[in-house]
């Protein structure tokens, strides 16, 4: 069961209207005039300029959709004559190679350090205590 909180409407249910003796009831607004049948210069001009943009964007988005037409037909191209499928692998995949390679180098540096670390503290300490 929910719980009530003060002053809560339950859905479909109105408030009481709260009627104080003695208070004047609020006087009714007039109706505002009516507006004027046409748009006035401003807005068409506002109109104009929102419309220019629409059709700006619409344009871009079919420029997108061209170029990425032409990527794809290019792409499908150059890949249709770049030959074998592992001369494809060792151009696409170059790449992994030479991150083996910094990986090997970073290793390799830092078990130099490491070393070298190791003769600063186990050997040196040996020397000066003894």
């Amino acid at each position: 069961m929910a719980k009530r909180v003060r002053g809560s409407v339950r859905p479909g249910q109105r408030r009481p209207i709260d009627r104080r003796p003695g208070v004047p009831a609020q006087p009714v607004a007039a109706a505002p005039a009516p507006k004027p049948a046409g748009l006035s210069d401003a807005e068409l001009a506002r109109a104009a300029e929102l419309e220019a943009a629409l059709l700006a964007e619409e344009r871009a988005a079919d420029d997108a959709r061209k170029r990425a037409k032409e990527r794809a037909v290019t792409r499908e191209l150059s890949s249709a004559t770049r030959g074998s499928f592992a001369q494809q692998e060792a151009i696409e995949y170059a790449y992994v190679a030479r991150d083996v390679k910094d990986i090997v180098r970073i290793a390799a540096l830092l078990l130099a350090i490491l070393f070298v670390l190791y003769i600063l503290v186990d050997v040196t300490k040996s020397i000066v205590i003894g």
